[in-house]
Formats: structure tokens, C-alpha cells, sequence
């Protein structure tokens, strides 16, 4: 792809780099903005670089947050002796949407795999486990992806607690194998978390 400017080659070249966006994509985005006022490309601008500075992840479950202890957390009327294990902020919001849960997340930002070099020390799995053993939690659900690399983490993690008077749980299968949980239909997971079976019975049903 041959440019006219290298201030527009760079520039797409950065758009590209975005999961799911090719060149061509890019290009279209980019001359898109060239089109808009310059304000709405500053305010972009603005907006991404003081979301990358001053973003913070709560210091309780790890979720993104504007400040030390997200919403979520801090919200005395959720319940925090269930915690649902969570991959990422996207799990947490399709969750959230569902309005069936109410207790806390842990968000351990990956799943374990080691094709793309990802192991347990790399993920919030520590974290866990700590506030597991400080007595407060009485059942912990895990909602990772119904993947190879999801059951993984959840059995790594089980295998962790042994000996912690908790109850362990997983999401009902209304979630087909292989989906990702930001891509099911509200109701299905919500269905999903108020189904939840002991993660024991999961282990003998594979």
C-alpha cells in the first residue's frame, strides 16, 4: 500500500495495529477523522491518552477502575463471600448486564496457555488465593470460556484451594464449548450463573 504522506502511513499504521483491524480498515478509520472537525480528533486523542495514564485496576478484584477500590467492591450491598473468577473486564460487564449476580468478581486477566507463553505467575491466580485463604469467601464461581485454556485455569486454580472450606462452582454448560462469555445473549448467561453446578460434577462430566 503506497502513501501519499508518511503523517498518514504512521497513522495508519498505529490503527492497525487494533485487534481485528486490517490496513485497509485503517485507512478508511484515518481519513475518516481527516474528514471530522479538529476537535473530535483531539478529544480522541485526549481521551486515549488520559485513559492510559490515569487508569487504575482495583486493588480488591483487579477490574478496571477509575479509582483504588472499584464500584463494584465498594458497594455494601453486594455479596462478598461470592466471588465469580472472571478473564477480563469484558466478562464482568456481560455479567453485569445480566442483573443475577450480586456478589464480587476476581478478574485474573488471561486464562492460562502455555502455546502463547501465559502461566499461572503471569495472572491474578495469587490474589485468589490469598483472599481465598483470609476465611471471608464461601464459594468461588468460575466463568472462564468453556476452552481448553479456560478449563485449565479453573482446574489449576481448584487444585490450589484444596484444603480451604470452599465451595467451588462453574457456570452452567448453557454456554456452548469454545464461546466466549462477552458474546452470549444476556439471558442464556444469566441463566448460566443462576445453573451453576458444583465444579466437582464438571470435572466427571469431561
Amino acid at each position: 500500500m503506497e502513501f501519499s504522506s508518511k503523517l498518514l502511513e504512521n497513522a495508519v499504521y498505529e490503527v492497525s495495529q487494533l485487534p481485528g483491524i486490517g490496513k485497509r480498515t485503517a485507512l478508511r478509520l484515518v481519513l475518516h477523522l481527516l474528514k471530522q472537525p479538529e476537535e473530535r480528533t483531539t478529544n480522541l486523542a485526549k481521551a486515549l491518552e488520559k485513559l492510559r495514564g490515569a487508569i487504575l485496576f482495583c486493588k480488591n478484584c483487579h477490574n478496571i477502575s477509575d479509582v483504588a477500590l472499584c464500584e463494584i467492591c465498594a458497594n455494601p450491598k453486594r455479596d462478598e463471600s461470592l466471588v465469580c473468577v472472571v478473564e477480563d473486564i469484558r466478562d464482568v460487564m456481560a455479567i453485569e448486564n445480566t442483573d443475577q449476580f450480586k456478589g464480587l468478581y476476581h478478574v485474573l486477566g488471561g486464562k492460562i496457555s502455555p502455546m502463547e507463553g501465559v502461566g499461572p505467575q503471569d495472572l491474578t491466580i495469587n490474589s485468589l488465593v490469598a483472599k481465598a485463604k483470609e476465611g471471608k469467601i464461601k464459594e468461588l464461581i468460575f466463568a472462564l470460556s468453556s476452552t481448553m485454556e479456560g478449563d485449565t485455569t479453573n482446574f489449576y486454580i481448584f487444585k490450589q484451594l484444596d484444603g480451604l472450606n470452599i465451595n467451588t462452582s462453574t457456570i452452567a454448560r448453557g454456554i456452548a464449548v469454545g464461546d466466549e462469555l462477552e458474546y452470549a445473549d444476556e439471558v442464556t448467561l444469566g441463566r448460566s450463573i443462576l445453573n451453576r453446578i458444583p465444579f466437582e460434577v464438571s470435572l466427571k462430566a469431561n
